[in-house]
């Protein structure tokens, strides 16, 4: 019989390569997933990790939409890295994604035609407050009547799906959108609603945004009284408890950050790449950025890093389904397993297998 047994002290160099190897293990399997796919497993791999970054003829176009990509998703993670920290799920981001799209675009529809100055400001504020609002749901029935927050937060991506349908197809409707589902798009607005930071490159302030936030997550989780009480809430719950901590405080906390760092997400995403909301709008990111705090262990520095590996292998993997007709749940899989992998090299850093010898009686 084999079981785990706890590592007395974990290597912190193995806890240094553990993402590493992951990687690597992830590129084997691959590998291999390709040569069942019937695809050259070099060609498959060069095309998902090599071209977007190194070949020159689409490494022009390819190398700031990894940025545009990874901008939400590192948001959205930033955000899910404190409840995470806490033992708070937050695994709804993604409806939160989407209401705080939804909030930010009414504003910036019910002014249209108008040259408020500001008016891009006030569309990123309703966007925060979209988000929010959408995770008080969770936080305040966890809180009141003890309901899970992980089935509430995901059961209402489903719903805010649906919200977004009603309102695409309803009172947010384009009246020059010839019968198909979709708002005004802010290509067609003012300069003021434009949120693009260097022309005919796609890069907008959601990018600078992602990154300022992960300056300040790492700030507060490091340096901040609100990060240690995180850490001590997720480690050791009856302590906090006893130091003064408040748990119903803190789950609304945290339940807000997620939520409005998701809704800002949602805003960058509607007034920049999309330019509109669509039925089509959700797109994962919400719960991409669950693989991606855990690749990132966490840390807002590291959930940087897991954001443009995680944005390399979408990007790649659009170009691997245009080049190669790879499947596109394969991108799926390949991001399922890189999450699984690294979980199973932490497991690996933190315990150890022991072989126990069944006897024969």
């Amino acid at each position: 019989m084999i079981t785990l047994v706890k590592r007395p002290e974990p290597s912190k160099l193995a806890g240094v390569f553990a993402p590493v190897v992951a990687l690597l293990v992830t590129f084997i399997a691959c590998a291999i997933l390709f040569a069942i796919l019937d695809r050259d497993p070099w060609e498959a791999l060069r095309v998902l990790f090599w071209d977007p970054l190194f070949d020159e003829t689409m490494a022009s176009f390819t190398r700031p939409q990894l940025l545009v990509k990874a901008a939400p998703i590192i948001l959205i993670a930033l955000g899910l890295s404190f409840g995470f920290q806490a033992g708070i799920w937050n695994i709804g981001a993604e409806g939160q994604y989407i209401m705080g799209a939804i909030a930010a675009t009414s504003v910036g529809l019910v002014c249209y035609g108008t040259s408020f100055p500001y008016i891009f400001l006030l569309m990123g504020l309703a966007g925060i407050a979209g988000g929010v609002a959408w995770a008080m749901i969770p936080a305040l029935l966890r809180v009141r009547f003890g309901a899970n927050e992980i089935l509430v937060s995901l059961m209402l991506v489903y719903v805010a799906i649906q919200f977004l349908a009603a309102m695409v197809t309803g009172p947010m409707k384009s009246p020059t959108a010839m019968g198909f589902p979709e708002t005004r798009s802010f290509r067609d607005f003012p300069p003021a609603f434009n949120g693009e930071l260097i022309s005919n490159t796609g890069l907008h302030w959601g990018v600078v945004a992602a990154l300022l936030t992960a300056i300040a997550a790492h700030a507060i989780q490091k340096h901040h009284l609100f990060g240690f009480q995180i850490r001590v809430l997720g480690l050791a719950p009856k302590a906090a408890r006893l130091s003064g901590i408040e748990p119903t405080r803190m789950v609304v906390l945290c339940l807000a950050l997620s939520g409005g760092l998701a809704g800002l997400a949602g805003f960058y995403e509607a007034s920049g790449p999309t330019a509109k909301l669509t039925t089509d709008f959700p797109s994962g990111y919400g719960f991409t950025a669950i693989i991606v705090a855990f690749l990132g262990r966490l840390n807002p520095i590291g959930i940087v890093f897991a954001g443009l590996v995680l944005a390399l292998t979408i990007i790649g993997g659009e170009l691997a389904q245009l080049m190669l007709n790879i499947p596109a749940a394969a991108v799926l899989v390949i991001q399922g397993m890189l999450l699984f992998f690294l979980l199973a090299a932490d497991v690996l850093v933190r315990y150890r297998f022991v072989l126990h010898p069944v006897g024969v009686g």
